[in-house]
């Protein structure tokens, strides 16, 4: 999209498509390298402002070198020091003239530490209906209005894909064992459709399971509950107001640092705006494909219909807090930076 508007790439976002501490060591020297060029190139060019977008690890560094050398800095999204890292505070004081906020109790926690900040909502708040049509996209993808529809979101990064998808594609075998009139759609990045395809024959759903190339806001929309990878798909699926049940695995030791690190009871960010487990989390050991396919299945029971009506109120009310005119908000922010 950045492209379409005329904006010109340097390397492949995928470079940083890497999640974890014992993952991301393979691919660190490679990292290094594009960051240690990316900073040569942006000082001889020197920029008004430089824009870090998330990646903190990535950026933060790169936004320090910058900003000594005289380039202001902009971070868009606030690390998620309130739920675990807390030092990186620390850091972000160093790297960034002006921090960008999705949520709007993210400004006052940094102006607490010295840091400029403005809330200014998040854009998929924006991007997604209050009221979505179901019926729509349904339509879209050739489902039918009474369809029993799950989606499911095992991520988008091939580490993901690695240590998620075989739990997730195998709870889908004993739900369509259970429900075998239920319909299993995936939204999967073209990038990793091979993977996902390869995933799904190992574990014998190919038959049960519709994979469809990206599209996961039509999928999420269409769907009556979600099985969905932790991250920012699951807010996108509290923005479409369904009810979900969130599952996350990764490398062992991976978790056991992040385990350290965690500073709230929740992982999902549903969860975590919320302040409540309004939706099942189910991660590492937990997240076994019975545990998983009871969860999600317990949504879709006839006595299940009161929870999903309180849950799409709630999302309701979090849908509204979160839309703010992003666009605009973000340009004001930036454009006082670089009047000053």
């Amino acid at each position: 999209m950045m492209e379409a508007q005329g904006f010109q790439t340097w390397w492949p976002s995928h470079k940083l498509a890497v999640r974890g501490y014992a993952e991301v060591l393979r691919h660190y020297p490679e990292i290094a390298r594009i960051r240690r060029q990316m900073g040569e190139r942006v000082l001889a060019e020197r920029p008004d402002v430089f824009i870090g977008v998330d990646a903190p690890d990535f950026n933060l560094g790169l936004e320090e070198k910058l900003r000594a050398q005289g380039v202001r800095t902009a971070h868009f999204v606030c690390p998620s020091i309130w739920a675990w890292r807390p030092k990186r505070v620390e850091q972000i004081r160093r790297s960034a003239d002006h921090v960008l906020c999705l949520f709007p109790f993210e400004p006052a926690l940094l102006a607490q530490h010295g840091i400029a900040a403005t809330y200014v909502g998040h854009p998929l708040a924006d991007a997604i209906p209050l009221e979505p049509d179901r019926e729509a996209a349904r339509a879209k993808l050739g489902l039918l209005p009474h369809d029993g529809v799950v989606a499911v979101l095992p991520g988008s990064r091939r580490s993901e894909i690695q240590y998620i998808a075989p739990r997730f594609f195998e709870a889908v075998v004993l739900m369509a064992k259970q429900r075998p009139e239920l319909r299993f759609v995936v939204p999967a990045i073209p990038a990793l459709l091979p993977e996902v395809d390869r995933a799904a024959r190992a574990a014998g759903v190919a038959h049960v399971l519709r994979i469809v190339p990206g599209q996961s806001h039509a999928v999420l929309a269409a769907c009556d509950v979600t099985l969905i990878a932790s991250g920012t798909a699951t807010l996108e699926a509290a923005l479409f107001k369904r009810p979900m049940v969130i599952g996350y695995h990764m490398h062992a030791l991976s978790w056991a640092l992040m385990r350290r690190r965690q500073l709230q009871p929740w992982v999902g960010l549903p969860n975590i705006l919320c302040g409540d487990f309004v939706v099942p989390e189910l991660v590492q050991n937990a997240a076994t494909p019975a545990a998983l396919a009871e969860a999600t299945l317990a949504w879709l029971r006839p006595d299940a219909q009161g929870r999903v009506d309180a849950l799409r109120q709630r999302f309701t009310d979090l849908h509204l807090e979160l839309r703010r005119d992003t666009a605009t908000l973000a340009t004001d922010a930036i454009q006082t930076l670089l009047a000053r």
